[in-house]
């Protein structure tokens, strides 16, 4: 009977492993986005450098610590999970997007796939890109493309195993990624919705600013409250609509000063990240869209819809 116990724990570890393995060895067990058509939407370029500044590509894709050429890539983003290195996205066609169709483009923002078919990593925020409407994701193209080419390749992402394994991913999407361009609330305010648009996705407001899973999923359940760690190790406070712990309390105002000028109500400077996240992008928001942001974060305790699968592991890999 011990001999026949110790069998069956030995099979059911091979067979557990097997399976495992199996699953990883296939890319694509999650479920995609539908297809979007594109065979008439044209990209405005004037309008798609704006769209880039929404989407926070200035400060990313450029490598200022080391004096990088802009948009060529080279960034490094420490994570828990490894150190990332934010790829050329100038219109160089050897090592940046030059080559890239609007097809590609729109696979890589909304699947997270890249040209060949494989993972990107999340650090890469196609979570939040994949709510952006097509019009606004052709526009970014179109911009992109008048970007001058600047040939620079870049390293490896540096990962711990197993985050080092890209096939991977196909799991971490089935449980944490589902696909869907944004639809508005329509109890809410088209100025709402606006501001909505933009937090959840070019902005991508909710990838820094909300609190993570072991596995690097969001725990929407605490949409917008901050992290104790985020990327490169900096805290990342709440900016819910909660009046104690988030900025329920502040003021337009205050809201006007710490997007334009990157200064708090109590007359702090915001550094790190935040820093450059205003000084290359929220810094250049237009009035409307400034106004729409501030509309969304006063009023946005209700959490977005989540997948479903990451609730019921929530409970396992939460850890913030």
């Amino acid at each position: 009977m011990r001999f026949c116990g110790k069998f069956l724990i030995l099979g059911m570890v091979f067979a557990v492993a097997t399976g495992a393995g199996v699953y990883l060895a296939i890319p694509y067990l999650w479920q995609s986005g539908p297809m979007r058509d594109l065979t008439t939407v044209i990209g405005d370029p004037k309008r798609g450098k704006y769209v880039a500044r929404l989407g926070g590509c200035f400060a990313c894709h450029t490598d200022v610590k080391n004096n990088g050429i802009p948009m060529a890539g080279g960034r490094v983003i420490k994570t828990p999970f490894g150190d990332f290195r934010t790829p050329n996205i100038t219109s160089d066609s050897e090592t940046g997007i030059g080559g890239w169709s609007l097809a590609d483009f729109m696979q890589a923002m909304t699947n997270g796939l890249r040209p060949d078919g494989n993972h990107y990593y999340p650090a890469f925020p196609y979570a939040s890109y994949s709510k952006m409407n097509t019009k606004d994701i052709a526009d970014l193209k179109a911009y992109l493309d008048t970007v001058p080419p600047a040939y620079n390749e870049i390293a490896d992402h540096d990962l711990r195993f197993p985050f080092n394994i890209r096939r991977g991913l196909s799991v971490w999407k089935l449980l944490h990624f589902s696909p869907q361009a944004w639809a508005n609330n329509l109890e809410k305010s088209k100025e709402w919705n606006r501001g909505a648009y933009i937090v959840n996705g070019p902005g991508h407001c909710v990838e820094c600013h909300t609190p993570r899973t072991l596995m690097g999923g969001l725990d929407t359940e605490h949409h917008l409250k901050g992290a104790a760690k985020g990327p490169n190790g900096e805290r990342i406070p709440d900016i819910s609509a909660n009046s104690e712990s988030g900025i329920g309390n502040w003021s337009n105002g205050d809201f006007l000063f710490l997007l334009k000028m990157g200064l708090t109500p109590e007359g702090d400077v915001v550094g790190g990240a935040m820093a450059d996240v205003v000084q290359s992008s929220t810094a250049h928001y237009s009035k409307q869209d400034l106004k729409a942001v501030i509309k969304y974060l006063k009023d946005s305790s209700t959490p977005r819809r989540t997948h479903p699968y990451a609730n019921n592991l929530k409970s396992l890999f939460y850890i913030d």
